[in-house]
């Protein structure tokens, strides 16, 4: 269905998005993949619980990627985080890219590889002569990132790989509760500087400032864990935090397209209280879901009619007839 459709053209300015995201679904033994299955038959150390570290492995991932049109909007750091002390003066704060001819496709059963294919596709129907300017906006999981750029160099596609600031954020509030007691003003503050020189560009600098922090209150190793996590995100993931040209350009940083995703199409409903599903029906589901949330699935339901009609009855052109009574 959606591999016949034609997308709406846009001009060159605008921006391709593509994003992608991985939730687990509680599943019946039997739908598991091999290697959950094999880690669920283990017998854990209590018999009536789970101890400490023990995962029920109860789930499969399901992979959702999403394809969208946006208008650049150029914005600077202040419109995305209040300087320290909060905003003074009456300007209001830039608004962001919105998201335009939204397309969301999920599975459960088919590999994150193959979904992330799935939207290079879409993509690459958008513009197929890739002059558009393609962001490509993750979470920061390796295994994600090694994929996405692994699709992209297989159809030399020049992609802007921007790691989702809310993501970014939570690692430096991380830090924060590893420098000050709990409920602390002062802490938002402390945030809000770090976030902003990485949001000029100079992540570097705010994991220098919070090693520096730490080695000054001189905690022991037990009590750093927040801040030394933080740390090696930062330095790792350098790369791909230059927020600076991010905003300077107009693209989105943040992952909220696919974060409701996952929210609308699999938590609200794949994952009501005592659910236990099957492969064949939660796939079913998920991918029905997706086709309403695209707003398509009026024309899907005629499309799969046609093409129901045409396998059982080959050759012959379904009827179309008005009630006469």
């Amino acid at each position: 269905f959606y591999a016949a459709r034609i997308p709406q053209p846009c001009t060159r300015g605008s921006l391709v998005v593509v994003s992608a995201d991985c939730k687990g679904i509680v599943m019946r033994p039997g739908a598991l993949r091999a290697a959950t299955a094999k880690a669920a038959a283990k017998l854990g150390k209590m018999r009536t619980r789970l101890s400490a570290g023990e995962k029920p492995n109860r789930k499969r991932m399901a992979c959702l990627v999403t394809v969208y049109d946006a208008e650049p909007a150029e914005r600077r750091p202040h419109d995305v985080i209040a300087p320290p002390g909060g905003r003074h003066g009456s300007r209001k704060p830039r608004p962001g890219p919105k998201a335009l001819a939204k397309w969301l496709a999920g599975s459960v059963r088919k590999d994150p590889a193959d979904m992330i294919a799935a939207a290079f596709d879409e993509a690459e129907a958008r513009d197929p002569g890739h002059l558009r300017t393609w962001v490509v906006l993750v979470d920061g999981a390796e295994h994600q990132l090694d994929l996405i750029r692994a699709e992209a160099g297989r159809r030399r596609a020049q992609i802007h790989i921007v790691i989702d600031l809310i993501h970014v954020l939570e690692y430096i509030w991380k830090a924060a509760w590893t420098l000050h007691d709990a409920r602390d003003p002062a802490a938002e503050d402390w945030v809000a500087a770090r976030a902003l020189a990485v949001l000029v560009g100079d992540s570097a600098r705010a994991s220098q400032e919070i090693t520096a922090a730490v080695s000054a209150a001189s905690l022991p190793a037990s009590r750093r864990t927040g801040a030394d996590a933080c740390v090696r995100y930062l330095d790792a993931r350098h790369e791909y935090l230059r927020y600076d040209q991010a905003l300077a350009e107009g693209w989105p940083i943040a992952t909220g397209v696919i974060e409701g995703a996952c929210r609308h199409l699999i938590a609200d409903r794949l994952d009501i209280g005592g659910a236990r599903w099957g492969l064949d029906g939660a796939e079913a589901v998920l991918t029905l879901r997706a086709v309403i949330s695209n707003g398509d699935f009026e024309e899907y339901w005629r499309y799969h009619l046609a093409r129901e009609h045409q396998r059982l009855y080959p050759g012959t052109k379904q009827g179309k007839y008005a009630l006469g009574a």
